[in-house]
């Protein structure tokens, strides 16, 4: 009876943050080994990592809603629980007879140690914790500079990662069509609603989240979105990624970060999109990089867990960063008197997604021009971004304020003006952020225009006065990183 009862037994597949179908080996091999399958999402209230921003927990519930609706078409469903990862896995490993787990790696440093020692709980009880790569084209530790260490330069990284063949994804399985094995008895699950994931209200009751519709979450949005980027942006990626006034960018960092296509997909995808129109092949080879900024990140992370807190550079560790509130504020609301700096953070407060050259100048705004520590916008950003991921995000930010891994030069000090005026030169870009923006194509123009903005009587109309000189913050900066390197000399 025991003997039958064990080879009847489910498999679980723990789904994280690889919330799709297709492209997962361990659907691949649950799937293969016959068995009844339980596919299994927990919320832990209490995780090992970061807790997911708001804007994360929104695009969280609707993917668990989607992949639910996926999983009904194979004659599954998802069961949802709550609470430790540990305890639930080995409640329902006893109660179900359950030998084998398969579960995706998240790379992030403190899960993974916390995997292992929970891998070693569970085989000491005699079930087997496959964790499996459904989330990086080449996982850290793979590749080694010259000299055996990991990489801290993205170029080199990425010479080594196109060596390594892992950019070049030539087929893909695919799901057999037939119904999966169900198991005799179905787990309780809760409700996706109960796991509190509910958009946040601001002050006035609004709710925050009801501009987030420029997104389909879920696997078959990615899908959507993938064919949109191949169709119409791709040719012309290489020229007019840094254009917010132009969609030509591919939308898909937050089916990324929550698992819901592969990077072996994208890159499958344009290999057969350029193999059928050879005008494709210079944006292929521009995302090709993008991509591997992604993979080049989460390396940095293996190598400094604590990364969204702690200078990859240590040291800047003594670097004075200013405390101003109301500047702070200033930024994080848009008002900080520059356009194209107050256009991307009202995107992103609207639309929980920013363009990535107006992520660089709005975060060198406030890191240069205002002084501010760079940790305060990367957790505003965090916080705000539906694609807001535990190595991009501090990566990009360390890398803006000079304290990161191949760190733009500290004299780099981006023009939010000239910035402007270069990606946004009709200004369709700020009008559709900035009520009552319209557009003056000089330097000269832009100071009058904000100061009949500023002078306007109508209080939605009226813009603010820039928080801080160009000139002055310019200044102001260079000396202090000036200051900071001649400290490090000292010392």
């Amino acid at each position: 009876m025991t003997e039958k009862r064990t080879h009847f037994a489910p498999v679980i597949v723990w789904f994280r943050f690889d919330l799709r179908l297709h492209d997962h080996a361990g659907i691949r091999a649950a799937l293969e080994s016959g068995r009844p399958i339980l596919p299994l999402y927990i919320w832990d209230e209490n995780p090992a990592t970061r807790p997911l921003g708001a804007a994360s927990k929104w695009w969280l519930n609707r993917s668990l809603e989607a992949l639910n609706q996926d999983l009904q078409k194979h004659g599954s469903r998802l069961i949802l629980e709550r609470g430790n990862a540990r305890i639930i896995l080995t409640s329902m490993a006893k109660e179900y007879g359950i030998k084998t787990i398969y579960c995706s790696q998240t790379f992030d440093p403190k899960n993974e140690h916390n995997d292992w020692e929970m891998a070693d709980e569970l085989a000491a009880a005699g079930i087997k914790l496959y964790r499996l790569n459904n989330t990086l084209l080449v996982p850290p530790g793979t590749l080694y500079t010259q000299g055996g260490k990991p990489f801290r330069v993205f170029t080199p990284f990425y010479k080594s990662l196109l060596a390594s063949g892992a950019c070049y994804i030539d087929t893909l399985p695919d799901l057999p069509a037939k119904p999966w094995p169900q198991p005799t008895k179905w787990p309780k699950s809760l409700k996706i609603s109960a796991l509190g994931f509910q958009p946040a209200l601001t002050p006035s009751g609004r709710d925050w989240s009801s501009n987030f519709d420029r997104f389909k979450p879920g696997e078959a949005g990615a899908r959507s979105a993938l064919k949109h980027f191949l169709k119409n942006s791709l040719q012309t990626y290489e020229s007019d990624r840094d254009r917010p006034d132009l969609d030509v960018t591919s939308h898909l960092s937050p089916h990324l970060r929550f698992g819901e296509i592969s990077p072996q997909r994208i890159l499958h995808e344009i290999a057969q999109a350029t193999q059928t129109d050879h005008r494709l092949t210079t944006g292929a080879a521009k995302f090709h990089a993008e991509l591997a900024w992604r993979e080049f990140s989460y390396g940095l992370l293996a190598q400094q867990p604590r990364l969204h807190v702690a200078n990859f550079r240590r040291d800047f560790d003594h670097f004075e960063w200013r405390h101003d509130d109301a500047q702070f504020r200033a930024w994080c609301r848009g008002e900080t008197g520059y356009e194209l700096v107050d256009a991307g953070m009202r995107e992103l407060w609207q639309t929980g997604y920013m363009h990535n050259r107006v992520r660089m100048v709005a975060a060198s705004f406030l890191v240069k021009h205002l002084l501010i520590d760079w940790r305060r916008g990367e957790q505003w950003f965090w916080d705000c971004l539906l694609d807001a991921d535990p190595a991009n995000n501090p990566a990009s930010w360390q890398w803006v304020a000079g304290c990161g891994a191949d760190a733009a030069p500290y004299f780099r000090v981006f023009n939010p003006i000239t910035q402007a005026a270069k990606f946004d030169p009709k200004g369709l870009y700020r009008s559709r952020y900035i009520q009552g923006y319209t557009h003056s194509p000089t330097d000269a123009g832009h100071t009058k225009k904000q100061a009949e903005l500023f002078e306007s009587t109508d209080t939605f109309l009226k813009y603010p006065q820039p928080v801080v000189d160009h000139v002055f913050a310019r200044d102001r900066a260079l000396q202090a990183y000036k200051n900071r390197m001649a400290d490090e000399e000292y010392e």
